[in-house]
């Protein structure tokens, strides 16, 4: 059987007081990174604190090439893929024309970064005409829609995995605002049509589209006209948009850290509030510690992960153990014997959701009652429609009656009371 690293030379009865170092794989990441390289991103530049001229490619690829070193030291379980589309080669599963996936060997498409995948990247602009290419992959007369077939190609890359247990994102790269400005007629209003459909679908398979737009020096980047649809911005929304925070590289790298960063969910947890009725909410750290990542056990000779496995031999025969091993309590002379599916069963004591037992005023609540750092939680309607609606029924009784809300929560083998405080 497959084991943790980590857990090889950990005792039964030892517990990590981190649940969500315990939790990693349930949060990671799934994103890919879509960049525009017409020659338009080529051929647009911004003046850089040391007075020089910046493409807005060479921005775009430095904010990636940022993230993905910050990424491989502080979210090493995340996953990323890198496409270029407008491109003059191709190179994609789905075979499709102004496509580019880019990685090196020994990794798949959609994988952690590496140290060789990032060096790689960290040079690409220096081969990037030769080996790639740029061209414009829309033009007037032709119905090749290079747009539609970057979603395209993002989405199938995105597959993997399930939208329960990871985030699965596409970051949008382009200087470009209205991407089909050079087509007119039916065919414009087509090829419109089809994009705005193409990304509607990932959209509906839980990938979220976020749109980092670069604008030339004086000029905004108008996202009413194409990308406010495509990304679902209405309202409020649109007004808040700020399309002229990237116009230089650190302003770039401060936007697509804030959209790395922000709103990262911790857990999915389920709130029973009574008897067949619960909702859903997702948690977010407002403050953790730093603490260290796993330990990967790597080949000497090839590098490669190695996966531990663990076998019992037979202290009387030598031969090797091929049934569980079983565990037992003398009892009145007798050993009783008990499978490892029994004992977790015995020590399970919650089930990981969150039950609330009732409410009490908030004078009772005092500060020593704090043991450890708070957890911000909000409804989420993903799986469970109306959880919004019910959570702001409740989050209104609480304040106007000036009460607090006790819940039970825990994991397994760590439960404990929580109290739910209304903002």
């Amino acid at each position: 059987m497959e084991l943790d690293p980590d857990d090889v030379f950990r005792d039964d009865d030892e517990e990590s007081d981190n649940e969500f170092y315990q939790e990693h794989e349930a949060t990671k990441e799934y994103v890919v990174y879509l960049v525009d390289a017409s020659p338009k991103m080529f051929s647009t530049t911004c003046p850089a604190e040391d007075q020089t001229d910046e493409t807005h490619f060479h921005i775009a690829v430095s904010c990636i090439a940022q993230s993905l070193k910050t990424q491989i030291i502080n979210r090493l379980y995340d996953e990323v893929a890198i496409c270029f589309f407008n491109t003059r080669k191709k190179k994609n599963l789905q075979d499709l024309n102004a496509v580019f996936v880019f990685n090196v060997a020994e990794r798949e498409q959609l994988d952690r970064p590496t140290a060789r995948f990032i060096k790689e990247f960290d040079h690409i602009e220096e081969s990037f005409e030769k080996e790639i290419g740029s061209q414009y992959g829309i033009v007037s007369g032709s119905r090749e829609n290079s747009l539609y077939n970057a979603l395209w190609v993002a989405q199938g890359l995105l597959r993997k995995g399930s939208s329960k247990t990871a985030d699965k994102r596409i970051l949008l790269f382009t200087n470009e605002d209205d991407p089909f400005g050079s087509i007119k007629g039916a065919a414009k209003n087509d090829m419109t049509r089809t994009t705005m459909q193409r990304a509607k679908d990932a959209q509906d398979l839980g990938i979220s589209i976020e749109l980092l737009p670069l604008s030339p020096p004086d000029e905004e980047f108008k996202v009413s006209h194409f990308y406010a649809d495509m990304i679902g911005l209405e309202g409020d929304d649109l007004a808040l948009f700020m399309p002229s925070a990237g116009q230089k590289l650190e302003d770039m790298k401060d936007q697509l850290r804030k959209r790395m960063f922000s709103k990262r969910i911790v857990k999915r947890i389920s709130f029973i509030i009574a008897n067949g009725l619960s909702i859903e909410l997702n948690t977010y750290a407002l403050i953790r510690p730093t603490v260290p990542g796993a330990i990967t056990w790597l080949d000497s000779v090839t590098n490669h992960p190695l996966k531990t496995e663990r076998s019992f031999i037979c202290a009387d025969t030598g031969a090797l153990m091929q049934e569980p091993a079983k565990r037992f309590q003398p009892y009145k002379g007798e050993n009783i014997k008990f499978s490892v599916q029994e004992l977790s069963e015995i020590k399970r004591v919650s089930t990981g959701h969150l039950r609330l037992h009732g409410f009490k005023p908030l004078s009772y609540l005092k500060d020593y009652h704090n043991l450890r750092p708070s957890t911000f939680v909000f409804p989420s309607d993903k799986e469970v429609v109306g959880s919004t609606c019910i959570f702001i029924a409740l989050h209104r009784s609480m304040l106007r009656l000036n009460r607090f809300a006790v819940a039970f929560y825990g994991n397994p083998s760590n439960p404990r009371l929580v109290a739910l405080v209304a903002q």
